[in-house]
């Protein structure tokens, strides 16, 4: 399905009960829509409305030009939009990467619009962005930033031999990797989403106040992206009921590697909110 919000239109896919309570996945880097196609099928039997939406950059049809169309702000500013159109101003939010700090931030900013919210992989943006500010392990582990923020350079490193670079980053995915490589090789693509890295302010992501809704963050403990650090802090800055699952073994692609496991989280957390 198509949803037109704000002026652009986004790609999704939807599935699930209509008028089932709604539930909305964002994705992250370099991800999308399709990284939930493994966890949806149980959220969707136990009788909820699921949308699986392409986020800015990766939908053709919200690919803004310019690096400030990437800023949190409008990204979050989309996520307000989805839940809107999509479930009459409130919703249960999932979020894995990029799709995390998102719901973080509209969880933290607009707690009206979230019923509870499930994070995977990176924690409250508050935690993450003190982990990269004093953290040694962090700041190795995201050292790969500096690159994705360097324009041209990063496009043909992660494009060149037929999108060989990012083929390598997604070795985790299994049979997926051309699911999500190829549509980030059409023209624009990669340039569009590789602006979220270049329009991110470390400074302001520690700025993100607390989030008062029900929240379960997920973390794969051998995640080379995220430490613990970040990981282990990201309860310090939940007021609401707070559950943090660590998965022994999972790396960073929690939703490939435990899409049982991340599900039956996901709904242990709205069943709390209820």
């Amino acid at each position: 399905m198509r949803i037109e919000v704000r002026g652009l239109t986004f790609e999704a896919t939807e599935g699930g009960p209509p008028g089932g309570p709604v539930v909305i996945l964002l994705h992250g880097f370099p991800a999308n829509r399709h990284g939930w196609d493994d966890v949806t099928p149980f959220l969707n039997a136990a009788g909820f409305r699921t949308y699986a939406i392409d986020q800015r950059g990766y939908s053709p049809g919200a690919r803004p030009l310019g690096v400030d169309a990437y800023r949190a702000e409008e990204c979050v500013l989309d996520a307000v939009a989805f839940v809107d159109a999509l479930a009459g101003g409130r919703a249960d939010i999932v979020g894995h990467d990029f799709g995390a700090l998102v719901s973080w931030q509209l969880a933290a900013a607009h707690p009206e619009r979230v019923r509870s919210l499930t994070a995977v992989s990176v924690p409250h943006p508050a935690a993450f962005g003190q982990a990269l500010l004093t953290d040694p392990d962090q700041q190795q582990r995201s050292s790969y930033i500096d690159l994705f923020r360097t324009v041209g350079k990063a496009e043909h490193v992660l494009s060149r031999d037929g999108g060989a670079g990012l083929r390598k980053m997604l070795a985790g995915v299994g049979a997926r990797i051309d699911v999500y490589a190829e549509p980030l090789l059409e023209p624009g693509a990669l340039t569009a989403t590789l602006n979220w890295y270049r329009a991110l302010v470390i400074e302001d992501l520690v700025k993100v106040g607390p989030v008062a809704r029900p929240t379960t963050y997920v973390w794969g403990e051998r995640d080379i992206a995220v430490g613990t650090a970040a990981a282990f802090a990201a309860g310090d800055h939940v007021t609401g009921d707070y559950r943090f699952l660590a998965l022994p073994g999972v790396d960073h692609w929690v939703t490939e590697a435990q899409p049982d496991v991340l599900a039956q989280a996901i709904l242990a957390r709205i069943g709390s909110a209820s």
